[in-house]
């Protein structure tokens, strides 16, 4: 077990130092990430689901999907290895086309790690992702993401925020890193049920922070069980330079 853990950590390093380039964000998942880690050995499956009802139709490059009417269907595999790591897989990434076109895009690895918390209170922890997708999604096919995790949890509030920075590993299009802020507020109105307010916000490139002319999407959330299966599920309304209105969206955590 210590040396998976040794390997994981240069697996994470390396991904950190091979960077050519940055680039935009993926759109395979919309979660704020935050204290949930598998036990060592216990294998998770959560599918996260989207879709654009109102926005533009227009490709952001000849040859880009439109994420209009587009859903994007992604399950995420993980396994708990213990330490505070969690290694995980985007397996496969697909979507359905408004042409009503099931195809496969890509897939994605990540790993996770999580300090030392307890089920109240303060919590952190990072989270790196790397991954290859196909043109119609994204200019550059290999590119990944570095998360900080933060957050704060009681008996009724869940607080949590993470800072996420695009680049990429391989592509033809060398873009600059970019900054994402998510935040997340809940308050539990019921045992294991927490409405609350989601929001990603992008911030630009290092040398030019700021959220003017960045995308930026808030979401009315809640968070319930469904016997054995858990769901997030939020309505949001992108605003800025979004070129998508409304979205709606789901995490669905399937019992393994």
């Amino acid at each position: 077990m210590a040396r998976l853990k040794t390997a994981v950590v240069l697996w994470c390093v390396s991904g950190v130092l091979v960077v050519a380039a940055p680039a935009r964000a993926a759109d395979e998942e919309i979660q704020v990430y935050m204290d949930e880690l598998n036990a060592p050995g216990e294998v998770g499956l959560d599918v996260h689901v989207n879709d654009v009802l109102e926005g533009d139709r227009t490709p952001d490059y000849p040859g880009a999907e439109s994420s209009l009417h587009r859903w994007r269907i992604t399950p995420e595999w993980s396994l708990g290895v213990g330490g505070g790591f969690e290694l995980g897989a985007y397996l496969p990434l697909t979507t359905i086309g408004n042409d009503g076109v099931f195809r496969v895009e890509g897939a994605k690895a990540r790993v996770k790690w999580l300090a030392p918390h307890g089920d109240k209170g303060f919590y952190w922890g990072a989270n790196l992702e790397v991954g290859r997708v196909a043109r119609r999604l994204d200019e550059d096919p290999w590119n990944g993401e570095l998360k900080f995790i933060a957050g704060w949890r009681d008996e009724r509030w869940t607080l949590a925020a993470n800072a996420n920075i695009d680049f990429v590993v391989s592509g033809p299009v060398r873009s600059p890193a970019t900054v994402q802020v998510a935040t997340k507020i809940g308050y539990a109105v019921a045992p294991d049920v927490i409405v609350g307010v989601e929001s990603y916000n992008g911030v630009g490139e290092f040398s030019s922070l700021g959220f003017r002319d960045q995308e930026q999407a808030t979401f009315l959330t809640a968070d319930f069980p469904l016997g054995k299966w858990k769901f997030n599920a939020g309505f949001g309304k992108g605003y800025g330079a979004s070129a998508d209105s409304t979205i709606v969206k789901f995490v669905i955590s399937v019992p393994i």
